[in-house]
C-alpha cells in the first residue's frame, strides 16, 4: 500500500499547489509519500529544492489509476481539476481519500518556513513561479529601474533574467527563494501562497494582483489574514503603493495551524491493516 500526494502544476500557473503539497508530503513523511505532479519539471523541482524524496510526473490527475494500486491513500490538491463523476470513481479506488480545500485547509505551509532567521533584506518582489504571458515581464521593461531586490520565478522564459537586471537592484535565482523568503521583512508578491510563507516566517507580505490571470484562487485567504494588497497599472505605482502600505503596515494575523492527527490515525490504521492482510493476498495456491 503507498500514499499518493498529487498536485495540479504546470508552466501556466506556477507552482503553489505543489509547495503545499510538498510542505503535506514532509507532514506525512513517515509513510514515505509519492507526490505527483501534472507536470514532471515540477516533480523534479519540488525534489531538488523542496526536499521531496519521491516524486513523478504524470501529466493530468486521470493519470493516476496508471501509477496506482487499487487501495492506495490518495491525498490530491487539484483546483477543482477533477470531475464529480472522477472523484467518486477515486473515492471507490482509494482507501483513504482527502481533498485539499475540504478535508485538508489551503494555508498549509512547511515547517521550514517556522524558523527564525535573521532579516537580510528589508524588501523584495517576488512575482510569482511563473510568468507564461510574459506580462510582468513587460511591467518591468516599461518602469524606471526600482531599488529592490527580485526572486525570479522558476518557469520565468529564459533569457528574460538577463533583461530584468536593469530593472531591479539585484537579481535573486530561484534556487535561493526560500532562504530569501524567510529573511525578507516586507514581501511584495502575486503569489497568496507565498505571502503565507511570509507570514510563516514572522515577517509582513504585501499581495498585488496579477491582471494576467481572470481568477485568483484562494485570494478569500487574503482577507482571513488581513494581508494588505498594493495596486496599479505600471510596476512603479505598483512599488510606490507597496512603499506607502508597509510604512504603515496592518496588523495580520498569524498562520492557523491545523490539527492533522485524525488524518494521521486514519492512514496509519489502514496501513497496520493491509500489512495484516497482505501475506493472504499473496499466498499463491
Amino acid at each position: 500500500m503507498q500514499v499518493y500526494i498529487y498536485a495540479k502544476s504546470g508552466h501556466n500557473f506556477g507552482l503553489e499547489n505543489v509547495r503545499r503539497a510538498s510542505a503535506l508530503c514532509n507532514i506525512f513523511k513517515s509513510t514515505d509519500p509519492i507526490l505527483c505532479t501534472a507536470d514532471y519539471r515540477a516533480a523534479t523541482f519540488a525534489k531538488s529544492e523542496l526536499g521531496i524524496n519521491r516524486g513523478v510526473g504524470i501529466d493530468v490527475i486521470g493519470n493516476l489509476p496508471h501509477v496506482m494500486e487499487r487501495g492506495d491513500i490518495l491525498i490530491y490538491d487539484d483546483s477543482n481539476e477533477a470531475s464529480e463523476t472522477m472523484q467518486e470513481h477515486m473515492e471507490q479506488f482509494c482507501s483513504n481519500l482527502y481533498k485539499v480545500g475540504k478535508d485538508i485547509p489551503f494555508d498549509i505551509v512547511d515547517d521550514t518556513f517556522k524558523n527564525d532567521m535573521e532579516t537580510k533584506y528589508e524588501k523584495a518582489i517576488f512575482f510569482a513561479d511563473d510568468d507564461y504571458a510574459n506580462w510582468f515581464f513587460e511591467l518591468a521593461l516599461k518602469s524606471t529601474k526600482q531599488d529592490i531586490p527580485m526572486i525570479l520565478g522558476h518557469y520565468f522564459f529564459l533569457g528574460n533574467d538577463e533583461k530584468l537586471k536593469n530593472s531591479f537592484s539585484e537579481l535573486i535565482e530561484e534556487e535561493d527563494y526560500i532562504d530569501t523568503i524567510k529573511t525578507t521583512k516586507y514581501l511584495l508578491s502575486g503569489s497568496i501562497h507565498s505571502c503565507l510563507e511570509s507570514i510563516a516566517s514572522g515577517n509582513f507580505p504585501v499581495f498585488f494582483k496579477r491582471k494576467d490571470k481572470e481568477t485568483i484562487e484562494n485570494i478569500e485567504l487574503l482577507d482571513k489574514y488581513n494581508i494588505p494588497t498594493a495596486s496599479g497599472d505600471s510596476l512603479d505605482e505598483i512599488i510606490n503603493n507597496f512603499n506607502k502600505i508597509i510604512k504603515n503596515y496592518p496588523e495580520i494575523k498569524t498562520l492557523e495551524k491545523f490539527d492533522f492527527s485524525i488524518i494521521e490515525k486514519e492512514i496509519n490504521d489502514t496501513i497496520k491493516k493491509f500489512e495484516m492482510i497482505q501475506p493472504s493476498l499473496d499466498y499463491k495456491f
